[in-house]
């Protein structure tokens, strides 16, 4: 597995390193199933956060405007995450955010808003992009001091496992 974590402007000028927290991976598993493993809650459980914590409930309707609600158990403590899809394309890409909440009801404390890109980068790889773009920098500096890159670098490397065993 590869991994890129700087951000680099000249990459994508959409990105503000102020703003924006990216990490990039190439994944030793198909495109199409690293989608699937995304939008298919009965996969999403078991990789989507840092073992040994764990997602006890999970929402997904995966179209614009859907549900993209998650439960986590972190330590004993109960953590809902609320939002919707703003932009869906099958295998391609994902982009949900908390500000939001199912009917478009603005949310009482967003976070940030996640952009997700799956690319086919030949012989059942894929390169996966996730950018946690915030509204503040004081916000995308509280996440990166909160662990970002550890923690969704993790995220990513048991998606892989979790993938690779489907493949089996």
């Amino acid at each position: 597995m590869t991994a890129i974590t700087d951000l680099d402007p000249d990459l994508d000028p959409e990105l503000d390193p102020e703003l924006d927290l990216v990490l990039t991976r190439d994944l030793n598993a198909p495109r199409d199933l690293i989608y699937t493993c995304w939008t298919t809650p009965e996969h999403l459980i078991h990789w989507f956060v840092p073992k040994p914590h764990k997602v006890t409930a999970c929402e997904l309707d995966v179209r614009a405007g859907g549900a993209c609600n998650t439960t986590f158990d972190v330590e004993g403590t109960v953590m809902e995450n609320k939002g919707v899809y703003l932009e869906v394309i099958p295998n391609e890409k994902l982009v949900f955010t908390d500000t939001y909440t199912a009917g478009w009801k603005p949310a009482a404390e967003p976070f940030m808003t996640a952009i997700l890109t799956f690319e086919d980068i030949g012989n059942g790889r894929t390169r996966y992009t996730a950018i946690a773009r915030h509204r503040s920098a004081d916000t995308a500096k509280a996440h990166k001091d909160m662990g970002f890159f550890d923690g969704w670098g993790t995220v990513a490397t048991q998606l892989e496992a979790y993938a690779q065993g489907l493949m089996k």
